[in-house]
C-alpha cells in the first residue's frame, strides 16, 4: 500500500515510476533498465533490503534513498556504509521525501531547476514554460504533460504514465481525453520549436524541430 500510494504521488508529481514488489524483481530491474533514482525499502518478503543494496551496487549507478522503520543511529550509520546515498525514517512526509530526491537529483544535474528542449525552456520550480523571455499561457494538465515529458527527454513517455498523472483520481476520463491535451499543448509549442510526437502502441516523445521541418529527440 505504501508503495502503491508513494507511486501515485511521484507519478502525478511528474515522474516515471516502476515499482518492484520484491527484491528479486528490484535487483533485475536495477540492471536491465535505466533510472535516474531509486527508493529502497528495508522491509522486503524475499530478502533483507541492505543486502539487496549491497548487490544492486555492483551494477547500479543511480543514486538510493532508503525508506526504513530502523530509526537507530546505527542502523542509519549501516544503511549509508551500504551504498545508501540518503535515509528517511517512517513515518516521513512525502514533501520531504520529494525534497530529498530533488536534492539527490541535483547532483547530478548542473542546471536542475530548468529544462530546455528547442528555444523552450521548463521552469521546474514554477511550472512555467517560457520562449525567450515570453511565458507560453497553459492549463495545469498542460503543464503535467509538459513536465514528464520533459524529465523523460529523448525517451518515449508511456501513455498510461501520462494519463494516471493528468487524471490521477477521475476514472470516468475518457480514453481520448489525453490526446486533446496532448494536441493543445502541442499547437502551443509550436513558436518554441517543439513537437510532440506520437508513437503509436508505445506512447509520446518531445522533440525539436530543425530547420528543414524534421524533428529530432
Amino acid at each position: 500500500m505504501l508503495a502503491k500510494g508513494i507511486a501515485a504521488a511521484l507519478t502525478q508529481s511528474g515522474y516515471d515510476v516502476e515499482v518492484a514488489p520484491t527484491a528479486e524483481i528490484a535487483l533485475r530491474l536495477s540492471r536491465t533498465a535505466a533510472f535516474n533514482i531509486g527508493i529502497l525499502d528495508l522491509g522486503l518478503p524475499d530478502r533483507d533490503g541492505l543486502e539487496l543494496l549491497r548487490e544492486m551496487r555492483s551494477a547500479a549507478q543511480f543514486p538510493v534513498l532508503i525508506l526504513s522503520a530502523r530509526d537507530g543511529l546505527n542502523d542509519r550509520i549501516c544503511g549509508l556504509d551500504s551504498g545508501a546515498d540518503d535515509y528517511l525514517v517512517k513515518p516521513f512526509a512525502l514533501g520531504e521525501l520529494e525534497a530529498r530526491m530533488r536534492a539527490l537529483l541535483r547532483r547530478g544535474d548542473e542546471n536542475p531547476e530548468w529544462r530546455q528542449v528547442g528555444r523552450l525552456r521548463f521552469d521546474v520550480e514554477g511550472k512555467r514554460a517560457l520562449v525567450g523571455d515570453e511565458e507560453v499561457d497553459l492549463t495545469a494538465r498542460e503543464v503535467s504533460i509538459l513536465n514528464i515529458l520533459l524529465s523523460r527527454s529523448r525517451k518515449v513517455v508511456r501513455k498510461q504514465v501520462l494519463f494516471d498523472a493528468v487524471f490521477p483520481h477521475e476514472t470516468e476520463a475518457a480514453p481520448n481525453a489525453l490526446e486533446v491535451h496532448v494536441s493543445r499543448l502541442r499547437h502551443k509549442l509550436k513558436p518554441a520549436g517543439v513537437t510532440i510526437r506520437s508513437l503509436r502502441g508505445l506512447g509520446y516523445r518531445i522533440e525539436e524541430v530543425l530547420e528543414n521541418g524534421t524533428s529530432q529527440p
